[in-house]
Formats: structure tokens, C-alpha cells, sequence
């Protein structure tokens, strides 16, 4: 994702960002390969380790917020760098974004990457009233200053020759193992940065990419040479200006991209997926008949926590079926399907593997998706409430914000493998309380003791937030079944979204935070009863007892069944003991950035590249 400012301090003009994945299909073998460092990452945090896993609803939650603050966006078909350079370069507005990539485009007014921002750090403008954030904005035109003047058109050719996510030539390594790089970057040989110092310094020798690439070349086999200069020219291209006008879409409302076009969609699909109202997991399924489930800090021990949300996927991909049939073939590196057969790229134990998913054959009336749009409220809340097996009379004393989660909850506690224990509910049907409480507490008309209830409980949910000792371990088992909750939702959000929403999107941003539902069950399970933390406010206690009617006729019979009492309070401590020992963590915090993960160019940022030389002498 990159943001594009405008040239005043802190007025935001638009965000863009990523959609589906390219359909020619080449940066699959990195986003595998980054599915798989996901994995990783996540299990190394699930035994304590550090790492940085981004929640499973990041997307959704991000898309909301910007909505809240009126911020203009869209969601490119796509890949979006290069939407973006063009935009950037069209309005003479830098790029903020955590990809480095933007290193390597010539945008006239440059690049500020995100973990260069002191968010914190907010000064005022002197002599008014404006604010601003200090950053740091990354200059093409300084660093090809730095290495020798050196013409910034040759920055693609040495991107793709380092290797970027769309191409990583093992014949490339034959010229890296044969050049004879400057001995000024040669010295540190072994260290991290030696390719990047060595093949800039050797870069900036030649005048153009033809002079540049022709030397590439002569270190080549004369039988490698047509095609590496093939592709390297091609993913060269990547760098270059889009034919895609985003300012039309900021401007008149038209989304008009050739890719896109050429796949004959029906317009409304093509509105949406721009409007962020689709998924890109819906153009992954309908373009390339294939999806990434993305892995979260889950017990690594059972299957992954999608395999619970396959039957909503299967009818999201009977919607797509008739669509995707024409189009199955246009990804050049797409396998050859049955069907009805979708693939989903997923985590087995500690690896991927790509699974075939037969869709659902639906009615005649839904097996249209141009004309979707077009059935009645009625039809499409039906096919809905089908697929996540809930009733509509269940639903009718729930407030129309929390429907849909309720009716995910419903799913979840049929589908459950292991089941779900009491203590799980409850605090995952208290955290939905939140939207309403702060409801409440901002209501014009609010009387002044249903406000003071409501922020009692806020407070007290906030501590709950905050209070966790020191040294608590995860439960992997409680992280498992919320994880699966959290994929639950998901995929009935998209599935929502598809049908248009009949039932209303919940404010995701304060539906479900994992540090109070986990604290809440750590409570629930020693002495916190739900009666006593929602005495203080009539109002959530009798909104919580019209969502745990609602869902406690789908949740199994073992649910309620009372705990044990045959036990000493001993015994029971000691037996959670051993289940700590083998069930739950250590915390260990993890300081990097999010953002900051395998950041290719990022060395290209370095403010005094002199220093950084010398400093990694050291390392």
C-alpha cells in the first residue's frame, strides 16, 4: 500500500492500494515464499519467540477507518507501484509506503518511507495553527548523485539483477559470480550489503540500461543471452509509467484499467473491487481460480484454523463459478482445473500446500454473477443465513450492527473442532459490547447514569486490556479457537460483501480486540463472573444476554455442562500447570516494525551511506 499526501503538511488527498494478484501469475513464487516466512514468524511467536504476524482483518479494519476519516481511496486491480508512481508524478505528491521498491521508481517529488515518520512527534507550524509529523523523504535524484552522477534509469536494471518479486534468475548468479564488482565494495566481502554497494558502483560506469545490460550480457553463455535479455527487459517495463489513470477515478468516479477490461467483468464487480467493497481474495478466486489463506498465531500443532471457514469459501466460489470458466485459462502459469475446482494455497503443519476445492453448484437464480445484484434483499439475506446455518428469528432482537457477528458466532459454534468452552463465548460476546458502550457514551441525547455505566465498563474492560501480568503465557489452545472465530468472520464478511450486504458490515474496528478477550478469559476462568464485571451498566447486561440467547442454541450441549468440583483447588492448580506446560508460551516482544520485513532496497534509504559502510564492518 503507498499513501500519496499532498504537498501541505498533513492534508491526506488519497490512499491506493494492492488488490488481487498480477494474472500473469509472476510473483507467485515470492508470495509463496512469503506465505511461508508468515508461517514461520507466526510459530516462532506462538512458542515465544519474536516476529511480526499482521492480523488476519488488518485490510477490512484499514478500509473502514479511512472511510471514517473521509480519506478518498481505491483499491487497484492488481499490483498497484506503478498505479501509484504515476499518480504521484500526475500530482507532484510524494509516496508514503513501507515497500522500498519505491526506491527504484523516478517519482519527482520522492518517497517517504513509513518507519521514517516520529508519529508521536507532532510540532506546530510557526505562526499558525497547522501540525505536522516530521519525516524523512527518500531522493532517486540524491542517491544517483552519490554514486558517481549515475543515470537513474539504470536503478530497474539493477533491481531486477538483485533480484525483486517478480524475478530471481538463477543464470543472474553466473554474472554476480563472474563481474568483477569495484574494489571499494568488494572489500567488505561477505557482509549483507556487499551486491547492493558493489553493483551500484559498477552501475554508475555506464551511460544507459542498452550500454549497461550489453556488459551484463558478455558474462552470459551465448545460448542464455536472447532470452535473459528478454526477460530482463520485460521485468525492467515494471518500473516504467502505468497506462492506468487513478487521478479519473479521484476526479470523475471511472476506474478504467486495461487488465481488467480485457477480462470482460461485470461492471458492478469491477466498481467494487475499486471502491474496496470486494475483497482481493474475490479476484484471486474469480480471475486466477486460486486463494492464499493466510496464516495466523495459531496452535501449529492442528490443522490451521481456515479449514473451519471451507463451506462459506465453497459457496463464495459457486458465486464466482460461471465467471471464472472463461477465464481459467488466462493465467499464463495457471494449472489446468476441474470444473468446479478451486485451489487455496494454505498452511499444512509448518509449510504450505496447495489444496483443490470444489465449489457449490448453486440454484439457476444465483449462477449469474453479472445479474447478482439484481435479486431481491430477501434472496441474497436467504442464501446468507443458509450458508452460516443460522435462522432469521434468531437474529430479529440483536441490533442490526452486530447481526452478522452473531451469525458468524452461530457458525462457529457448530463447526468448532475442538469445541469451544463456556468461558471462550463469553468473552468473545463481551468484546462485542464495546461498539455500543462507546454508542452510549457519545450519544447526543444520552441520560447521564446510562453514561456513566457505560464508561465504567469501558474502564474496566481497559484494565482488563492492560493487566496482564508479566510472564503470562499464551494459551495456544484459546488463541486456536479464536483464530478460527477471526476466520469465520472473514470469510462471512466476504461472502456478505459478494451478496451486497444484506445484513449490515459491523464497525470492525471495535468488534473483537485479542488482548481483552484473552484477558477476559484468563478472569472468567478464575473468579470474574460475567453478572458481577456487567452490573455496572444495565444496558450492555441486557444486550450481552440477547447475544448469548441467541447464541447458546447452536453451541453443543458440553458447553454448559458444570465444571468439576470433585477436584482440590490444588489439584485443578496443578493440573493447569501441566497444561501451561504444554499448551501455552512465553511473550517475548519483538521491537521491529511490521513493515519493515523483507525490505529489499532498503538499504537505498541509508541517510549517510559512508557511515553505514563502516558501521557494518562491525556487525
Amino acid at each position: 500500500m503507498a499513501i500519496l499526501s499532498s504537498t501541505g503538511f498533513v492534508s491526506t488527498q488519497t490512499w491506493s492500494s494492492d488488490g488481487g494478484c498480477d494474472i500473469s501469475d509472476k510473483k507467485l513464487t515470492t508470495l509463496k515464499d512469503r506465505a511461508r516466512e508468515k508461517i514461520q514468524a507466526a510459530h516462532s511467536l506462538s512458542v515465544g519467540g519474536g516476529g511480526c504476524v499482521c492480523p488476519l482483518l488488518i485490510r477490512e479494519v484499514f478500509i473502514q477507518v479511512l472511510i471514517k476519516l473521509r480519506v478518498c481511496f481505491v483499491q487497484c486491480f492488481s499490483e498497484a507501484d506503478r498505479d501509484i508512481m504515476t499518480l504521484a508524478n500526475h500530482w507532484n505528491c510524494p509516496v508514503l509506503s513501507s515497500d522500498s521498491d519505491f526506491c527504484i521508481f523516478d517519482l519527482k517529488t520522492g518517497f517517504c518511507p513509513m518507519n521514517s515518520f516520529q508519529w508521536r512527534n507532532v510540532n506546530t507550524v510557526k505562526g499558525t495553527q497547522d501540525h505536522y509529523i516530521p519525516a524523512k523523504c527518500f531522493s532517486l535524484d540524491a542517491l544517483c548523485r552519490y554514486f558517481s552522477n549515475m543515470n537513474k534509469a539504470l536503478l530497474p536494471l539493477f533491481a531486477v539483477l538483485c533480484g525483486n518479486d517478480h524475478i530471481n534468475l538463477p543464470i543472474v548468479e553466473t554474472f554476480l559470480s563472474k563481474v568483477r564488482l569495484p574494489l571499494g565494495a568488494a572489500s567488505y566481502k561477505g557482509r549483507r550489503h556487499h551486491r547492493v554497494l558493489g553493483l551500484l558502483n559498477w552501475l554508475s560506469r555506464f551511460a544507459d540500461p542498452t550500454e549497461a545490460l550489453d556488459n551484463v550480457l558478455k558474462y552470459l553463455p551465448k545460448k542464455d543471452r536472447e532470452n535473459v535479455k528478454e526477460l530482463l527487459y520485460c521485468s525492467m517495463e515494471e518500473y516504467q509509467q502505468s497506462q492506468v489513470k487513478l487521478q479519473d477515478f479521484f476526479q470523475c468516479g471511472t476506474y478504467a484499467c486495461p487488465e481488467a477490461l480485457n477480462l470482460r467483468l461485470p461492471e458492478w464487480v469491477l466498481m467494487a473491487l475499486a471502491k474496496g467493497q470486494l475483497s482481493p481474495f474475490i479476484s484471486d478466486a474469480l480471475v486466477l481460480r486460486r486463494t492464499i489463506l493466510h496464516t495466523q498465531v495459531e496452535n501449529m500443532q492442528k490443522p490451521n484454523a481456515h479449514r473451519i471457514s471451507l463451506p462459506i469459501r465453497q459457496i463464495i466460489y459457486g458465486l464466482l463459478l460461471n465467471i471464472s470458466s472463461h477465464l481459467e485459462n488466462m493465467s499464463l502459469n495457471a494449472s489446468p482445473l476441474q470444473p468446479l475446482a478451486f485451489s487455496e494455497v494454505e498452511r499444512i503443519n509448518r509449510n504450505i500446500k496447495t489444496s483443490i476445492v470444489d465449489a457449490v453448484e448453486l440454484p439457476k437464480d444465483l449462477s449469474d454473477l453479472s445479474k447478482l445484484t439484481e435479486l431481491s434483499l430477501a434472496r441474497r439475506q436467504m442464501l446468507l443465513l443458509e450458508t452460516l446455518k443460522v435462522k432469521q428469528t434468531i437474529l430479529d432482537p440483536i441490533p442490526t450492527s452486530l447481526k452478522l457477528p452473531i451469525a458468524v458466532s452461530c457458525y462457529w459454534l457448530q463447526h468448532m473442532e475442538p469445541k469451544a468452552k463456556l468461558h471462550h463465548l463469553q468473552a468473545l460476546l463481551l468484546g462485542m459490547l464495546l461498539g455500543p458502550l462507546h454508542a452510549i457514551i457519545n450519544s447526543p441525547d444520552k441520560e447521564d447514569l446510562r453514561e456513566d455505566g457505560a464508561k465504567m465498563l469501558c474502564e474496566e474492560f481497559q484494565r482488563v486490556k492492560e493487566q496482564t501480568p508479566p510472564g503470562t503465557r499464551l494459551d495456544l489452545d484459546t488463541a486456536h479457537v479464536f483464530c478460527q472465530w477471526q476466520c469465520c468472520l472473514q470469510m462471512g464478511l466476504y461472502l456478505n460483501q459478494l451478496l451486497s450486504t444484506p445484513l449490515p458490515e459491523p464497525d470492525l474496528t471495535r468488534l473483537y480486540s485479542g488482548s481483552l478477550v484473552h484477558g477476559l478469559c484468563r478472569q472468567l476462568l478464575l473468579s470474574t463472573s460475567v453478572e458481577s464485571l456487567l452490573s455496572m451498566c444495565p444496558e450492555a447486561k441486557q444486550l450481552y444476554e440477547h447475544l448469548f440467547n441467541a447464541t447458546r442454541s447452536y453451541a453443543p450441549a458440553e458447553l454448559f455442562l458444570p465444571r468439576s468440583k470433585s477436584n482440590s483447588k490444588k489439584k485443578r492448580q496443578k493440573k493447569q500447570g501441566t497444561r501451561w506446560s504444554k499448551n501455552c508460551v512465553g511473550t517475548i516482544s519483538d521491537n521491529r516494525c511490521w513493515y519493515e520485513g523483507s525490505n529489499r532496497f532498503g538499504l537505498l534509504m541509508v541517510e549517510n551511506m559512508e557511515d553505514h559502510i563502516e558501521a557494518s564492518k562491525f556487525e
